[in-house]
């Protein structure tokens, strides 16, 4: 019985060193968690996330993520100011005149996504409205919180509307186009990706139907919604902000590449969504929002820092900001995979 002892020893040893050896490889393995927000409900304009998340880019990365729908663009950027989510999909221009006021809790932009703004606004084709000024003495919709709004007094300023003579009426966002063919407002601040597919969705002819005035045209040149992260995120977990966009853009390719698995895949996390109208959608924002002549210059998630600074100073001259910020404070480029990486054929 002598060697009982020396025997449990041995063992004791043996699963003490391999305790030891296996903690390492479990803590390596450990997922950030992140909590990323939408700017909106489930649409094809977010099948990417969705696949990033269903095929393991986000698990490669070592990243858990967890998705929720949003409430506009510039509630996602409260949204990650308040700690409630890390990242998440919004408007630059919520970033800067957050920034103008609160630098240091305001999240920044590491991916562009709409490199041409999708503000604009509709009315119905036999409208009276026929510029900008004739918006004046008439009653505009919009979802609360949504970047169009938002951004209308830059639109205002720059076009010498008489804001204090346009009347708001705040609306659920899937009563926005229905309200607007009802006539309970005249004309509608909208994302024409969004508007664009409800309108065919309602069996109305968007170019025929609808009058569209669309705020580049009109002296404004902004960028728009992309991936945006808190500065936390930043400082605390930079390999987790890389590896988030790197899953993204590899998953943008495979949309743009592949149109129909990325709305299967997406149809399978929103069971309700119409496919077809959806799919529209999707191709519908690449073609005009997405894959510019610019971003085939420069590759997709990456804006010009010259154009940036023309935006950030039209939204300070619309605005009357505290102080201007600089562009690095609202995009961080830094994330971003080579350039090589990014550069997409447009199938258009």
């Amino acid at each position: 019985m002598k060697p009982i002892k020396p025997l449990l020893g041995a063992m004791s040893a043996a699963i003490a060193v391999a305790l030891t050896l296996g903690a390492p490889a479990a803590n390596a393995q450990e997922a950030t968690k992140i909590k990323f927000t939408l700017d909106w409900k489930i649409q094809g304009v977010h099948a990417w996330f969705y696949l990033a998340q269903d095929k393991g880019y986000f698990k490669d990365e070592k990243l858990d993520v967890t998705i929720d729908q949003g409430e506009g663009s510039a509630a996602s950027v409260t949204r990650v100011m308040t700690g409630a989510y890390q990242a998440g999909f919004g408007d630059i221009n919520a970033i800067v005149q957050n920034a103008a006021t609160r630098p240091a809790e305001t999240p920044v932009m590491v991916y562009m996504f709409y490199n041409r703004a999708p503000f604009a606004l509709i009315m119905k084709s036999d409208s009276p409205i026929k510029t900008l000024k004739d918006l004046e003495g008439k009653k505009l919709g919009s979802p609360a919180g949504a970047a169009a709004s938002k951004v209308f007094t830059a639109l205002a300023k720059k076009n010498g509307i008489d804001e204090k003579k346009v009347e708001w009426l705040n609306m659920a966002p899937n009563l926005q186009e229905q309200m607007l063919l009802r006539g309970q407002v005249d004309a509608s601040a909208v994302f024409s990706a969004t508007a664009y597919m409800n309108l065919v969705a309602q069996k109305v002819d968007p170019e025929k139907d609808i009058r569209w005035i669309f705020y580049n045209d009109h002296g404004l040149d902004l960028y728009s919604n992309g991936v945006l992260v808190s500065q936390q995120l930043v400082k605390e977990k930079p390999q987790a902000v890389s590896g988030l966009v790197r899953a993204i853009n590899r998953a943008v390719k495979d949309c743009v590449a592949q149109p129909d698995p990325c709305i299967d895949n997406l149809a399978k996390n929103e069971p309700l969504i119409n496919k077809d109208i959806e799919k529209q959608r999707m191709l519908y924002t690449l073609k005009s929002l997405v894959l510019t002549k610019e971003v085939g210059e420069i590759g997709l998630g990456d804006v010009k820092d010259d154009r940036l600074a023309r935006a950030i100073t039209q939204l300070d001259e619309s605005y009357g900001l505290p102080r201007s910020p600089a562009p690095a404070e609202v995009f961080n480029r830094s994330f971003l995979p080579p350039k090589a990486e990014r550069i997409v054929k447009s199938p258009f």
